[in-house]
């Protein structure tokens, strides 16, 4: 992102990103050797980085703290043994999130359909719901695919979405 673009990414997060209790996601794995805050702070800037270059208005806060708190479901999935974690961890992200930074009735619904078409029903509404659900995919993709691997590029070229 450009320099300004870096600066309202920041904004936009309004330090969420230091919080305390957000930070306990750095304790579990995501994908590979992802954290689930490092994936999610790859979703947030991949999404507001998508929206910044659409030609259509969005809510950049809740975007950006959705795609924040999209995996706030605060376990390890691998060793939970919970075999249905795709389909039921945005619920508890979503709960988790609203217990601790309090969400509007947007974000509760972005978090809550960003797994898409594996919840069926859980259907995006809102264009932010919508970039969330695809950056999530990109992202992920990128770190089960690539990084799990090691490797330092993509199919789309060499560097990876930070």
């Amino acid at each position: 992102m450009r320099m300004e673009e870096e600066t309202g990414f920041s904004a936009l997060l309004a330090g969420l990103d230091r919080d305390p209790r957000a930070l306990r996601m750095k304790r579990y794995v995501q994908h590979g050797s992802i954290s689930t805050y490092d994936h999610c702070l790859r979703v947030a800037r991949l999404s507001y980085a998508i929206a910044r270059r659409l030609p259509v208005s969005v809510e950049e806060r809740s975007l950006v703290r959705a795609a924040f708190l999209h995996d706030y479901f605060l376990y390890d999935w691998h060793t939970k043994g919970d075999h249905l974690h795709g389909y039921h961890h945005a619920a508890i992200a979503a709960e988790n999130a609203e217990r601790d930074f309090g969400l509007s009735e947007k974000e509760m619904h972005i978090i809550k359909s960003h797994m898409w078409p594996l919840n069926l029903f859980s259907v995006p509404d809102s264009k932010e719901g919508w970039i969330v659900t695809l950056s999530d995919k990109i992202c992920s993709l990128q770190e089960t695919v690539f990084l799990r691997r090691g490797r330092e590029e993509t199919a789309y070229g060499n560097h990876l979405v930070q």
